[in-house]
């Protein structure tokens, strides 16, 4: 893996160690890191984002947490399995879209409505 495009908004209330787990959280669930590939160093990744590297390795426990990652001596943080989230994440914007729909707001609005709303 050569690392997934991670963007980080320090003016964001989400804490940053809750952003980067985010965005590597997206990174397995869309396939750009799968099942066996190898996280870049945490401190890589630090000095990418220009975090501190507390702030990845925080990150990479709860990843490590969730099932998601594993950390091996020598190795590094590896992906030990693909993400369900994805699946969830779809079935649950299905659900909202027909809800919508009964409520008679078209995809477009919904849309609309969601990028309207405070992170």
């Amino acid at each position: 893996m050569t690392g997934p495009a991670i963007t980080i908004d320090p003016s964001s209330p989400t804490a940053l160690h809750e952003q980067v787990a985010g965005a590597l959280r997206r990174a397995i669930a869309d396939g750009e890191a799968n099942p066996g590939d190898r996280l870049p160093p945490a401190r890589d990744l630090a000095a990418i984002l220009d975090v501190n590297t507390n702030t990845v390795l925080r990150a990479l426990r709860t990843l490590r947490d969730e099932g998601l990652l594993e950390f091996r001596r020598g190795r590094g943080a590896t992906v030990t399995t693909a993400a369900p989230q994805r699946t969830e994440l779809i079935t649950k914007a299905r659900e909202l879209i027909s809800l919508a729909g009964q409520q008679g707001y078209r995809p477009d609005e919904l849309a609309q409505i969601i990028s309207q709303m405070p992170s």
